[in-house]
């Protein structure tokens, strides 16, 4: 009788995980720090991966990860036009993980040394004045998130950007 009803929950809770798409095994705390390891390095790799998973994420739903992003907060997301979207979520994605799994602080340096990552290789499709303008930005973004933990640039900061790189580039021609 015993034996019966083990069987029964077995089966019962092997239908379950099939109806409703539960995880057959548990993703463990190591795994899940691994995983976020690999995708909030400042490597291109590290960038590919993360991008590839974003693109995918039913893939990695037995990871519960927050994907939820606000892009740039209350910062423009595409300022004069460079687009920083992407270097945002990945941002996001690595504060809001960490944070879930009380391992932000021991991580903050990082993450926001793969933003200011991706942020260059935003800028590194440009070149000339809009290159420079570029880069001023993405170190004034990269300085915020370093500072502040969030991304807040003012209109004036990017006006102040603009500024100091056509200066730059004027003295260089």
């Amino acid at each position: 009788m015993v034996r019966r009803c083990l069987a029964t929950l077995f089966f019962a809770a092997i239908s379950l995980t099939t109806v409703f798409g539960l995880p057959a095994h548990a993703v463990t705390l190591e795994q899940k720090l691994a995983a976020l390891s690999g995708f909030s390095q400042p490597t291109t790799p590290s960038a590919l991966a993360w991008r590839s998973a974003w693109e995918n994420q039913a893939a990695w739903a037995d990871y519960a990860f927050d994907w939820s992003t606000d892009l740039c907060s209350s910062s423009p997301d595409q300022p004069l036009g460079f687009d920083f979207r992407m270097p945002c979520r990945r941002h996001d994605f690595g504060y809001r993980n960490y944070k879930s799994v009380s391992q932000f602080p021991a991580n903050k340096s990082r993450i926001d040394d793969a933003f200011y990552y991706d942020l260059r290789q935003v800028c590194a499709g440009y070149s000339g004045i809009s290159k420079a303008t570029c880069d001023g930005l993405a170190w004034t973004y990269y300085q915020a998130v370093r500072e502040f933990g969030s991304l807040v640039v003012t209109d004036e900061q990017i006006a102040e950007v603009e500024r100091t790189a056509a200066l730059s580039a004027a003295s260089n021609s």
